[in-house]
């Protein structure tokens, strides 16, 4: 039996992908357990008894099982990859403040328009792109002069907001503004480990 942690994910979630990513990244031994959503697999037992709320990532190590992307960041960094998670306490709360934006704005911004486009998701067009140049001047101002996010090694900050920001086009928000997000995220995709999330011809990537 094998003893790797097992993630179940979706393919086109960028939630789910920020979970394998980081995996991946930090050499973590896990398998990949694909969920049916259109299916609706997640919406019944045995999914259910993982995550009641009918959500994909979900992380199973032994007897653990945690759902929520960004808890799972936590929890694997604290286990398996403490270069990830600075102990500083200044430093881990600047970390916690990107978890908390890509839970917040990048989730009702880039995400949220990208769900537009790929899954005809029945949201404001207007709020999402409104959001969305919102969050992303704020994360390329913070990036000026920096090539991470946190300190000068990658953190679970970056693993945090890179799927949906890398993804934007898909909701037709354009990433040419943001040169240095732009440099974040071609410093992420250049890590040993990076997998990327497949892309869909929607947005700005339809042509």
């Amino acid at each position: 039996m094998s003893n790797a942690i097992r993630i179940h994910s979706f393919p086109l979630s960028g939630h789910a992908h920020r979970a394998v990513l980081f995996a991946n990244l930090a050499g973590i031994n896990h398998d990949v357990i694909d969920v049916d959503l259109a299916g609706g697999e997640h919406k019944r037992e045995p999914f259910l008894s993982l995550n009641p709320a009918g959500q994909v990532p979900v992380l199973e190590d032994g007897d653990v099982v945690v759902s929520d992307s960004n808890a799972i960041l936590v929890y694997l960094a604290r286990k398996y990859a403490p270069s990830y998670l600075p102990t500083d306490p200044a430093r881990e709360a600047e970390v916690q403040k990107f978890l908390t934006l890509a839970a917040g704005e990048i989730a009702f911004g880039p995400a949220a328009a990208r769900l537009i486009n790929v899954f005809n998701a029945p949201l404001d067009k207007d709020f999402t792109h409104a959001t969305a140049a919102k969050v992303l001047t704020k994360l390329d101002a913070h990036l000026e002069g920096r090539e991470w996010l946190v300190g000068d090694a990658p953190t679970i900050a970056d693993v945090a907001i890179y799927s949906y920001s890398a993804h934007a086009p898909e909701g037709d928000v354009s990433l040419e503004p943001y040169a240095n997000l732009r440099r974040l995220l071609a410093n992420i995709e250049a890590l040993d480990g990076f997998v990327p999330m497949p892309r869909t011809a929607a947005g700005l990537n339809a042509a």
